[in-house]
């Protein structure tokens, strides 16, 4: 049960603000992985601080995650952007991380799972008032 008065209704009424918080956050965290896999900042993949080999499957990666990631921090396409990229982190899962065990704190899969589902979400809740989609929608 909600009520209409005090701290509960002010803070509920940050809802859609926080929907907003967590898309630019999440993805400025996602941007830096792709950022490392193909300009090696701020820093490289792996002790030799390398790039992805242009075209394969780490390099397409690295593509979604730093341009992917680049539309939802502004929140330009978000919903069919954090579907694609919710199947990306759905894909690396079980591509790499489940056949290390089930439990997602022991394969290193939590950030993969993280990613995916909160994506997920926003590719269901959209991304809030402070985004460029709400921007259009208003015009």
């Amino acid at each position: 049960m909600t009520s209409k008065f005090g701290a509960t209704a002010k803070w509920q009424s940050w809802t859609p603000y926080l929907l907003s918080a967590l898309r630019i956050i999440t993805a400025f965290c996602f941007m830096q992985h792709g950022m490392m896999k193909l300009f090696a900042f701020p820093k490289g993949m792996g002790p030799e601080n390398s790039t992805a080999v242009m075209w394969t499957q780490i390099w397409f990666a690295g593509v979604f995650e730093a341009f992917g990631g680049g539309l939802m921090l502004l929140g330009l396409f978000t919903r069919p952007v954090a579907f694609l990229l919710s199947g990306e982190m759905a894909v690396t899962y079980f591509q790499f991380h489940a056949s290390r065990g089930f439990w997602p704190a022991m394969n290193g899969g939590e950030v993969a799972v993280l990613f995916c589902f909160i994506w997920l979400f926003i590719s269901a809740a959209g991304g809030g008032p402070l985004s460029v989609d709400a921007m259009l929608k208003k015009k």
